[in-house]
């Protein structure tokens, strides 16, 4: 791995991924339709309902909402994690949430093992506005109440 590839994966410099629309088409047919996007900007919005980081989605409740959820990459990441799988636990509510799949972290013992689905992504996704494939593997992580008797772990392409 090269060095900038090193300074991009583990710094907080690139902390907003957009998400691929035709990527987020396919999330909201099997999971959705979203109600709610509370990592959004005015730019990458996916949801007509969403919240920007000036309206703190960590402040805000999802209650009731289908949720999507793209968070910021960066440091404080931990703290959206731990926000889905706390929203995820009230009643008719559910978050689907696409982060980088780095199961050495705190946060994915913590909060994501307790997750109702995790999807591990096949490949690398490449994000809007960028060149090149993140240089990341991904992860959907689906919180809700309910459990199901589905596979709890799975790839999805």
């Amino acid at each position: 791995m090269n060095k900038e590839t090193q300074q991009t994966m583990f710094s907080s410099k690139s902390t907003g991924w957009s998400t691929p629309q035709d990527f987020f088409d396919h999330l909201d047919q099997q999971f959705g339709p979203f109600t709610l996007d509370p990592c959004a900007s005015s730019q990458n919005y996916k949801v007509k309902n969403y919240l920007t980081e000036e309206d703190n989605g960590l402040e805000q409740s999802w209650e009731g909402h289908t949720v999507f959820m793209n968070p910021p990459y960066g440091r404080e990441i931990k703290h959206w994690i731990k926000k889905a799988y706390e929203e995820g636990q009230k009643d008719n509510t559910t978050v689907v949430a696409l982060i980088p799949a780095r199961t050495d972290t705190k946060y994915w013992h913590e909060y994501v093992m307790k997750a109702d689905f995790v999807f591990f992504l096949k490949g690398r996704l490449k994000f809007g506005g960028c060149d090149n494939s993140a240089p990341f593997p991904s992860a959907i992580v689906v919180f809700r109440k309910t459990f199901h008797d589905f596979p709890r772990v799975s790839t999805m392409e």
